[in-house]
């Protein structure tokens, strides 16, 4: 089964929407206003089991908190030597630029590594970004770097592909806009607060 592929040059960023029906099945899920907490959170599990299989093998997994803990619950199921390193970036409800909280990144990593970064939501780009800038520091270069993403819009991927060519990206799919918030539309709500039940 082919993947949507739309590469325009070795360099170009590449985005990939597996078109696997399970993928659309667990997107149309979380997409559900009405879907309770214990089955958001699943569904964000098995959605980011099956963009890790359509993306690869032998790789590290770096989640953004916390958020990205759901869905790359199921990458051990997957990648059973898997190693994770915890990444906390939070983004500020005003100026939506991010902020670094927690960082259990090594200060370099071996040569040749293989990265996963999970982050659920790609909406303005700030985080992503910030946590790939942060993994170029540490020696790991663009096309060494897969993102993983339930949902993502134009503004991050635009960001992503103009600061980091030959990123791939994997996403359950790409919705068309950001609102003035910074929130995706149609999107999934607060992806942290629906997988962990703490929406007040």
């Amino acid at each position: 089964m082919t993947m949507e592929e739309k590469p325009l040059s070795e360099n170009q960023m590449l985005v990939y929407v597996p078109p696997h029906p399970l993928i659309k099945h667990w997107v149309s899920v979380l997409r559900n206003e009405q879907t309770p907490c214990p089955i958001f959170r699943n569904a964000m599990a098995e959605l980011g089991r099956l963009l890790m299989y359509e993306a690869s093998r032998d790789w590290l997994v770096i989640p953004i908190l916390r958020a990205g803990l759901a869905l790359a619950e199921h990458a051990s199921s997957i990648l059973p030597a898997i190693k994770t390193y915890h990444l906390g970036i939070s983004r500020d409800e005003e100026t939506l630029q991010p902020t670094i909280y927690l960082n259990k990144l090594p200060e370099k990593f071996p040569e040749g590594s293989k990265v996963f970064v999970v982050d659920p939501m790609l909406a303005t780009g700030g985080t992503i970004v910030a946590a790939v800038s942060l993994l170029k520091e540490r020696g790991v270069g663009n096309k060494q770097i897969k993102v993983i993403s339930a949902v993502s819009a134009p503004p991050a991927l635009q960001k992503l592909s103009e600061q980091f060519p030959g990123l791939h990206v994997y996403t359950g799919i790409i919705d068309p806009e950001v609102n003035e918030k910074g929130f995706i539309i149609p999107g999934l709500g607060d992806a942290g607060d629906r997988s962990f039940g703490t929406d007040t």
